[in-house]
């Protein structure tokens, strides 16, 4: 199976949302759709990246590491 650590940026706030799935596409459309309680005010959501993990403990540590880093600030050290 394979596992995923994602970003999304609201379209209507600009806001980031890290977290990892094994279905990404199942996940997004939660988040689009208002299911999920930390997403629902800043939908609709974009994917601005993703990494994909053979194991479930790779995809949360780097949610983790992200998180801890800021999102915004993990994505900036990205780019340069």
């Amino acid at each position: 199976m394979e596992y995923y650590t994602y970003i999304l940026r609201s379209k209507t706030t600009g806001k980031y949302y890290c977290g990892q799935t094994n279905n990404m596409y199942d996940r997004i459309l939660r988040h689009n759709s208002g299911r999920n309680k930390y997403t629902k005010h800043g939908v609709p959501w974009e994917l601005i990246s993703f990494y994909k993990f053979s194991t479930r403990a790779e995809a949360v540590s780097l949610e983790s590491k992200i998180k801890k880093r800021g999102i915004e600030r993990y994505l900036k050290d990205l780019e340069g």
